[in-house]
């Protein structure tokens, strides 16, 4: 694998310790900014607005340059974005910064995985994208603690000055290690890209994002009141446990893309099904601490062995527009954690149990599975209409030939 996928989980390691650090920072930044933890916590809806706003413009706007340019580009203002974090003076410039901060996630990693899969051959390209993701999930296991760490011992702010420094860094491995000559956008424009992304197929792709990462969120979201309220653990055991979600999902994350580079449906198939049965099994496995502690390692895994797939599959729906595509999956994955987590919510304010976002979850994961299964079989439907009107245009040509 080349170096410049060593240059993109960089980056993404630096995204993913910034999305997730807030949830441990914000009794800190909420004392220090004379505000509630409530109040607060919009920090990081803030983040995830600017993901959903900013995946899909900046990869339009940016269709026509060269994505290593756009890249670095990208990171620039990621660091920017952290910087102003830190410097923050107030609670209402905090938000502005965190959603500053969030622009640039989506593109980064919707161009990411166009170039990481130009990169290699055609048979590693799922994998290239799971390295890239990498960075990603590593951030659960080390960047994210060590992050929180940094904001309780030092102050929040010395948290985001860190993250800037590894944006820094990143922007100097893309700029070292990327090839100048390699993954220029497409020349269909702006106008191109939204009318590849306007199919029935694609929508599909992305809804089945929604709805597969909607069931881990669903579950994840309240995972702590389930291991102390079900499990018996305490609460200083949490920190541990949710680093072996973070180990899970980084071994499903390899996983997933080594397996989609010999069959993309049957491991986006197969990985929506495990997803459901984990969950599903949740109310069973929180009855006691060591199979709560494997539940956690085994929705890490299920959950992110989709990752690589659903990525590929909206790329491969969109094939004239794969740096828009991929970016809008990036917004889809935060849709997929707002609304996830609504859902878990309301199963859990209806007093069906500390277990039943799990349950919710469940259904979400198989209304993914059932909507990949219609994305493939609306492709299956238009494939024979196409190679029927293709044979149809070169009949009057042959029957030409003939005469001739």
């Amino acid at each position: 694998m080349p170096l410049a996928l060593l240059a993109l989980a960089v980056g993404a390691f630096g995204i993913g310790t910034t999305e997730f650090v807030m949830m441990g920072l914000l009794p800190n930044v909420a004392d220090d900014l004379h505000t509630s933890i409530p109040t607060a916590g919009h920090l990081v809806s803030a983040y995830a607005l600017g993901v959903v706003i900013g995946a899909p413009l900046l990869a339009a706007v940016t269709a026509r340059l060269p994505r290593r340019h756009v890249l670095i580009g990208l990171m620039v203002l990621f660091v920017a974005g952290n910087a102003l974090s830190a410097a923050a003076p107030d609670y209402h410039w905090l938000v502005a910064a965190r959603f500053v901060s969030g622009l640039p996630h989506g593109a980064f990693f919707g161009v990411g995985a166009v170039v990481a899969t130009g990169l290699v051959a055609p048979e590693r390209k799922a994998r290239s994208v799971s390295l890239m993701f990498l960075g990603l999930t590593v951030a659960n296991i080390a960047g994210v603690p060590v992050a929180t760490l940094m904001g309780q011992h030092f102050g929040w702010r010395a948290t985001f000055l860190g993250v800037s420094a590894i944006g820094i860094a990143a922007v100097a491995a893309l700029a070292l290690l990327v090839p100048a000559d390699r993954g220029h956008a497409t020349s269909t424009g702006l106008r191109g890209e939204l009318g590849a992304l306007g199919s029935l197929p694609v929508w599909l792709a992305l809804a089945t994002t929604v709805a597969g990462f909607g069931a881990l969120f669903a579950a994840y979201s309240y995972i702590t009141p389930m291991l102390t309220g079900t499990a018996g653990y305490s609460e200083a055991s949490v920190t541990l446990l949710l680093a072996l979600f973070g180990v899970g999902s980084t071994v499903g994350n390899l996983l997933g893309g080594r397996l989609a580079d010999h069959s993309l449906r049957r491991t986006l198939f197969a990985g929506l099904a495990s997803l459901t049965v984990v969950l599903a099994l949740f109310p069973v496995l929180m009855r006691t601490e060591w199979s709560a502690a494997l539940a956690v390692i085994l929705l890490g895994v299920a959950a992110f062995v989709t990752g690589s797939p659903l990525n590929m599959m909206v790329m491969e729906k969109a094939a004239a527009a794969p740096s828009l595509a991929s970016s809008a999956n990036q917004a889809a994955f935060n849709l997929a954690n707002a609304g996830g987590a609504w859902i878990g919510g309301v199963a859990l304010a209806a007093g069906f149990g500390l277990t039943s976002p799990a349950v919710a979850g469940a259904g979400l994961a198989a209304l993914g599975l059932g909507v990949a299964t219609l994305a493939y079989a609306v492709d299956r439907r238009r494939a024979p209409a196409s190679t029927g009107r293709l044979v149809a245009a070169h009949v009057p040509q042959r029957r030409e030939a003939a005469r001739r």
